[in-house]
């Protein structure tokens, strides 16, 4: 009987839990149909639930108009990592194992800084890149996206690396390794994972930016996918399907990330929680 009311209470759970997926993938789904979907049979009533009469018409329109936007995202997300990667995990070791003074209220800061809303933030860099030159450049973008990472990239760096053991940076300094071939021999390897999830955050933020993009890069020779999105819904507002199918094609790279990484972000994210 036990054994009857835990299969049942098993069966209800994987509905509800079915339900619920299939619930927050059909915007996904509606996407991709609309996709293969011709111009004429979107304006039917009731609407196509699945493309009778498909088409890549939408796909040729992105690799023939969108591919140079997909470049720059994909410059701009690289560019992005390394300026977080470089700044947040020396940062993180210096918190987390150098007792630093003053890192409670460095943490704190951190976490204040990432409350700060983006359309505030590029209000700034606006009026900063204004005076500096840096308006519609694509290195005065890397730099504005890094702004939304390096806080959560120093934070999770510094979780991770106070759990490292203590004997391994004492055997360090015992064979005359200095802080910084300890950070660059030790502690960045053993931090792998850490990395990989700070890099993978770092790039999707980039990749996802539209705020940023649209107040600093708007003019720019090269623009990113997100703005190129938004520029062909103005002026193709009738192409839905090619407009969708810019809108699957970048989400692709992200997803592809999230499904090889996924191991390594479970593991980098979780890490520093508990401790022995």
């Amino acid at each position: 009987m036990t054994g009857s009311t835990a299969l049942r209470r098993t069966w209800w759970k994987t509905a509800l839990g079915l339900a619920f997926t299939g619930l927050m993938l059909f915007p996904v789904y509606w996407m991709v149909n609309v996709s293969f979907t011709r111009t004429g049979d979107l304006r039917s009533n009731p609407p196509h639930w699945f493309p009778w009469d498909p088409t890549v018409e939408g796909y040729q329109a992105v690799f023939q108009q969108q591919l140079p936007a997909l470049a720059t995202s994909l410059l701009v997300g690289l560019g992005c990592v390394v300026l977080t990667v470089v700044i947040a995990a020396p940062a993180g070791y210096a918190l987390a194992l150098l007792n630093l003074r003053g890192g409670r209220s460095l943490n704190f800061l951190l976490l204040v800084a990432q409350m700060i809303p983006a359309v505030v933030m590029a209000m700034g860099f606006y009026a900063v890149y204004n005076s500096l030159g840096l308006l519609n450049t694509i290195p005065g973008l890397i730099i504005a996206d890094s702004t939304i990472a390096v806080p959560f990239g120093v934070l999770l760096f510094t979780a991770f690396m106070s759990g490292i053991p203590r004997e391994l940076l004492q055997a360090a300094k015992v064979d005359g390794a200095g802080a910084w071939r300890t950070f660059i021999s030790i502690v960045l390897p053993v931090s792998r994972n850490s990395a990989l999830t700070v890099s993978l955050f770092a790039f999707l933020w980039a990749w996802s930016d539209f705020i940023f993009a649209s107040t600093l890069n708007r003019n720019g020779d090269l623009i990113p996918i997100t703005l190129g999105i938004y520029n062909y819904i103005g002026n193709n507002t009738t192409q839905w399907n090619a407009i969708m199918a810019t809108a699957v094609v970048a989400s692709v790279p992200a997803a592809v990330l999230l499904v090889i990484a996924q191991r390594y972000v479970a593991a980098g994210v979780t890490a520093g929680a508990v401790k022995d």
